[in-house]
């Protein structure tokens, strides 16, 4: 009996260890999703006036792929975007993102999108504020 309960915890030690260490794929969202603008210089701006730029997203998979939401970096950057928006394989879809133009000097903002499947994907803005 005592060699069978020993056996038993091996066993369970062994499972437990692989459960662990077992980790599930990350995909890589370039082979999913194709984008324009991710990284985009507005140039020189006039302090204080807003402006904005589209992210545009290619869904370049065979699958369906969702839009979930969009965090920005700071209150000075707003999103416009359609809230789990599906985006048929071959088709597009766009984020807004508008600065309000608060920034004297060189400025580096970001937004994060996150999709279905788990991917997310950040994009950046920057330039320099002027007077």
């Amino acid at each position: 009996m005592k060699k069978i309960f020993i056996a038993f915890i091996v066993l369970l030690s062994v499972y437990s260890a692989q459960a662990q260490t077992a980790t599930p794929q990350q995909v890589d969202i370039a082979k999913v999703l194709k984008f324009t603008n991710d990284n985009f210089d507005m140039g020189k701006i006039a302090f204080g006036k807003p402006t904005e730029f589209t992210v545009t997203i290619q869904n370049i998979s065979n699958s369906n792929i969702s839009l979930d939401n969009v965090m920005v970096g700071c209150g000075c950057t707003t999103p416009k975007y359609t809230k789990d928006q599906i985006i048929l394989p071959g088709a597009f879809a766009s984020v807004v993102l508008g600065f309000n133009g608060s920034s004297v000097g060189n400025f580096t903002k970001s937004a994060t999108l996150f999709f279905s499947g788990n991917l997310t994907k950040t994009v950046s803005f920057h330039g320099e504020g002027v007077q």
